[in-house]
């Protein structure tokens, strides 16, 4: 019998990447999505990976228990994946206790509903390279201390250690994926990568004349999401549960990012990129750069996709879509 897969956040972009990559090794696979927002969540993302029919979609929310229960109970998974958060870090800001309740007590109702209704299912919880914040030591890895500095970096340490605490204390098959940055066509526009494809596409086809950013000295080790949801499956295919840091290894600045992408359609950035004091975070993130050398050495994970490479699929993702509009 095929695998069975439920995964949160399956219309965000982790998520689409994560259903294409399930459905090609022959799992049926199930989509969690709020009922109270379902006729407005676009699942353009399913389809512009081409399986947005080959997912089916259940009704339910990460704050509420009893529909996690009776969607385990139902779909019987044999691996669950929780993508699902309020993931904008700006947002977690003006909204925090909604950050607080989905990204953190989300994930304790999912693992309570999993321990209830299907305890042998595997599980995947979407740690976040955000908890390091004020990083303690220059390159981060699993024993590296957290220091978040944002809401939205609070909430997902708690869903860490609330997934480290069911492992041990239930042992449940449960891990955890500390995943640095990771990009695609298919981010979500508030996300400075995504903001500044577009924004580079919409210079060079002359519908804009700048790009407005905030702190371009704030450093990232960046990946392409396509490659780190490889690394989600491959956690959940090993005999004992851990946690991993997923990243590149390579930390690289906004500014340079931002030339990259200015590079490929042929503008100099001096002409078009305007840094914008409203746009600096409250507490910043100055460096991220991790240490997937855990997970190289487990399952053998390697990026497969460079930095220039995924800015270059994005800029040309971005222009594509823009002309046509315009056509």
């Amino acid at each position: 019998m095929a695998r069975k897969a439920l995964i949160t956040g399956v219309t965000g972009q982790d998520g689409a990447y994560l259903a294409q990559l399930l459905l090609s090794k022959g799992y049926e696979v199930a989509g969690i999505v709020r009922r109270s927002s379902h006729s407005q969540v676009s699942d353009h993302r399913l389809k512009w990976l081409g399986v947005a029919k080959d997912v089916k979609m259940v009704d339910g929310n990460l704050i509420d228990l009893s529909s996690l229960i009776r969607i385990v109970r139902e779909e019987r998974p044999d691996e669950i994946y929780n993508l699902g958060a309020q993931s904008f870090v700006q947002s977690s800001w003006q909204q925090p206790l909604l950050t607080a309740n989905v990204t953190a007590v989300g994930v304790n109702n999912l693992l309570e509903a999993m321990r209830l209704e299907a305890g042998n299912a595997r599980f995947y919880q979407a740690s976040s390279s955000e908890m390091y914040g004020l990083v303690q030591h220059p390159i981060q890895s699993e024993t590296t201390p957290f220091y978040p500095r944002s809401p939205y970096a609070v909430a997902k340490l708690y869903g860490h250690w609330i997934t480290v605490n069911y492992r041990e204390s239930f042992g449940l098959h449960a891990s955890s994926g500390i995943l640095f940055n990771h990009e695609s066509p298919l981010r979500g526009l508030e996300f400075v990568t995504r903001k500044v494809t577009q924004g580079v596409a919409n210079i060079a086809l002359g519908r804009a004349k700048e790009l407005r950013l905030g702190n371009i000295q704030a450093k990232r080790d960046w990946g392409h999401a396509r490659d780190y949801v490889r690394a989600m499956w491959l956690m959940l295919q090993q005999d004992k549960a851990e946690d991993y840091v997923i990243a590149t290894g390579r930390t690289t600045t906004v500014e340079d990012m931002c030339k990259i992408a200015f590079r490929h359609v042929g503008l100099n950035i001096n002409e078009h990129l305007v840094i914008d004091p409203a746009l600096f975070r409250p507490a910043e993130v100055d460096l991220l750069l991790g240490d997937p050398s855990k997970a190289k050495r487990a399952f053998g994970w390697v990026p497969e996709t460079s930095l220039e490479e995924m800015i270059v699929e994005m800029v040309e993702a971005d222009l594509a879509a823009l002309r046509s509009v315009q056509g």
